[in-house]
């Protein structure tokens, strides 16, 4: 059994208590040949706890205000997807998913993807966090600008007057 966390927002707690997760339908598809309609976004359990809540500040800015962190189990011989957010995945194991995790020279911006919903006996616990963890834009972003800085890309993120260049609109 491997061990992962889904970060969830703190109003739908309840829900996912009593009825577990649900997949929800993918922005992107995913490459290599295959293409999944719907899953659950979620990081291993590592000892590096950084690494583990690392998505934290990046779904802040969606305007979330708090998270709560759900731990889960996934049977060993499982297939989930696991890959850097904006890059191709690969179809692996739930155990090979946190090798790559533990493995990987950083580990940030990687995610993994359930394919199905969890169901509520899967969960193992639901905590707090505090809600300053993690990276925003992507990994690297330390001190730069984020990508794209025109008012279609900022729209509805905090804070977005700052970034907005106003040449761009």
């Amino acid at each position: 059994m491997t061990q992962f966390i889904h970060l969830a927002d703190s109003r739908v707690i309840s829900s996912i208590t009593c009825s577990g997760i649900a997949a929800t339908k993918l922005r992107a598809p995913i490459h290599l040949g295959a293409s999944i309609p719907q899953g659950v976004f979620c990081v291993p359990v590592i000892p590096d706890f950084y690494r583990t809540h690392q998505w934290l500040r990046e779904l802040r800015r969606r305007g979330v205000r708090s998270f709560h962190a759900v731990q889960f189990t996934l049977k060993a011989e499982a297939m989930v997807w696991v890959g850097r957010f904006n890059r191709d995945h690969i179809n692996v194991t739930a155990t090979e998913a946190a090798g790559i995790f533990m493995h990987h020279e950083s580990g940030l911006g990687l995610q993994v993807v359930v394919p199905h919903r969890i169901p509520a006996v899967a969960i193992s616990r639901i905590y707090g966090l505090r809600q300053v963890t993690g990276w925003r834009f992507y990994p690297e972003a330390k001190g730069k600008p984020p990508f794209c800085r025109c008012a279609y890309c900022n729209r509805g993120l905090i804070n977005a007057r700052k970034v907005i260049d106003p040449e761009l609109c």
